[in-house]
């Protein structure tokens, strides 16, 4: 797939903790259009010559770049803590983070995987590397980070998700992911193809690093608990953690430390 480097602008920042807030509006040369993103830099940013490794942070289904920010603004503490850039895409609306076969306004895996990274890159003092790259995200967004880092090993060195939608298949009304990829009973190629669970067979080289996350009350439960038994079989490494906890902002909220404090080992591994 031939990369296409979309132009960037930046539009504001504003401070309340230490670390900074910058609004990010990038170009999508795919889509042909303007979209925004949140990008938090530690307060150790203000140090020119220090570079930092980077969590792309995706939003659910119904969600926007505003959102992790919004609800957990310890988000900037946590940058702080941990010395990394936190980046939070707009990922629209109900897109699921995957390149659409039948709307050209939805490539947002070509998008979060190729543009967005190059941006970043481009602007901001990152370690532009995979080992020193994550991407996570809750619901919509705990499939799109599990999805993008399987096709994207060269571009994401780990993975989380919480509370992810893993499998399409038991969810064909819901989300809007017919508009996205056809029906079911249409195209069941199509959802096959694009549920996380069914792509474990990309793992066969370096197995990226991976936390997975849901509580045993979430409606995603299930699917990620299949997940996780998948990987057991085939013994992919990966961290799974399961605890009393519903499909909301209480739960990742807390999720979303640990996600963190994950990666962070990750980046800092010898």
């Amino acid at each position: 797939m031939r990369i296409l480097f979309p132009f960037f602008l930046l539009l504001f920042s504003f401070s309340s903790f230490a670390a900074t807030v910058d609004t990010f509006e990038v170009f999508s040369t795919v889509m042909n259009k303007q979209i925004k993103n949140i990008v938090i830099k530690p307060v150790s940013y203000e140090a020119e010559e220090q570079t930092f490794p980077t969590v792309y942070l995706l939003h659910g289904a119904f969600g926007n770049h505003k959102d992790w920010l919004t609800k957990v603004p310890d988000l900037q503490a946590y940058a702080d803590q941990h010395e990394m850039i936190i980046v939070c895409p707009d990922g629209g609306y109900n897109t699921w983070y995957f390149d659409s076969p039948i709307d050209p306004s939805m490539q947002y895996e070509t998008y979060v995987a190729k543009e967005l990274v190059a941006a970043v890159d481009s602007q901001y003092r990152t370690q532009p590397l995979k080992a020193k790259r994550a991407i996570t995200g809750l619901s919509m967004g705990g499939h799109g980070a599990l999805y993008l880092c399987f096709r994207h090993q060269d571009t994401f060195g780990a993975a989380g998700s919480m509370s992810g939608g893993v499998d399409l298949r038991p969810f064909p009304n819901n989300w809007n992911i017919k508009d996205r990829i056809g029906t079911y009973a249409a195209h069941p190629e199509r959802w096959e193809n694009n549920s996380v669970t069914n792509l474990l067979y990309l793992l066969n080289g370096e197995t990226p690093p991976m936390i997975i996350d849901c509580g045993v009350d979430d409606f995603f439960y299930q699917v990620n608990a299949r997940l996780h038994d998948k990987m057991v079989e085939r013994n992919i490494p990966h961290d799974y953690i399961e605890r009393p906890g519903e499909h909301n902002w209480a739960y990742w909220e807390n999720a979303v430390q640990y996600q963190l404090l994950f990666f962070d080992g990750f980046f800092n591994r010898e």
